[in-house]
């Protein structure tokens, strides 16, 4: 795969969320023309393959439903702990 310059991949993700944000607006303008789309969307009605397809991305992501990701500083806080509890215990880091 060709390499592109940064400057071209910063354009490229800009538009994308450009594109991304008409699209969720042009939803959001459908569902106001048909408010009974609002009530078609049953996700209990999903295939079997597309929800174990997304849960297994979130899995790899590391994410559980309803977590969010560490800040900078509280991943940093995290560590900390660890680290403190294997020294704690002696299994800490061999060199």
């Amino acid at each position: 795969m060709a390499k592109h310059p940064p400057h071209v991949l910063e354009l490229a993700r800009r538009g994308a969320a450009l594109r991304i944000q008409e699209i969720l607006n042009e939803l959001e303008l459908l569902v106001d023309l048909f408010p009974d789309l609002k009530d078609t969307f049953d996700p209990d009605e999903l295939p079997v393959s597309y929800i174990m397809r997304t849960d297994a991305r979130r899995a790899a992501a590391g994410l559980v439903e309803g977590q969010k990701p560490l800040s900078k500083a509280g991943g940093k806080a995290v560590r900390h702990q660890k680290k403190r509890g294997r020294a704690d215990r002696g299994d800490g880091e061999k060199s």
